[in-house]
């Protein structure tokens, strides 16, 4: 079970929706690679706007621009664990924002159950 508390590190890295490593969705590759790295857990966000550095806005809005949508892969573990993960991270992303944020734990327990909302808690 994977217990994570107190001071940690961000990492979000900003792809584009149609970004591929052979062949696969990049975003899938990082969260798997971080996954393997057994980092505390990644997930992915996708954007409905935005643009980056080509400065062409992407929208869910014009159907010609809406099949590449920002996708955020976001990464949380201790500082030692995530920049550990980082030269993993290197061969995937060129043209992408790969951003390090310090930031505070207040509740995670990975691997464990929760209880069904008609347990009663304890006490």
């Amino acid at each position: 079970m994977t217990r994570l508390a107190g001071p940690a590190l961000r990492l979000t890295v900003l792809v584009g929706e149609r970004d591929t490593w052979h062949h696969r969705p990049l975003y899938t590759e990082i969260v798997h690679r971080a996954h393997a790295a057994g980092l505390a857990g990644a997930s992915v966000f996708r954007g409905i706007e935005g643009f980056g550095a080509a400065s062409l806005v992407h929208t869910t809005r014009l159907l010609s621009l809406g099949d590449d949508l920002p996708v955020a892969v976001l990464i949380v573990d201790t500082e030692e664990r995530v920049r550990a993960f980082l030269p993993r991270l290197e061969e995937l992303v060129s043209d992408d924002l790969v951003l390090l944020e310090a930031c505070e734990v207040v509740h995670y327990a990975g691997g464990g159950s929760r209880p069904s909302a008609s347990q009663e808690p304890p006490g």
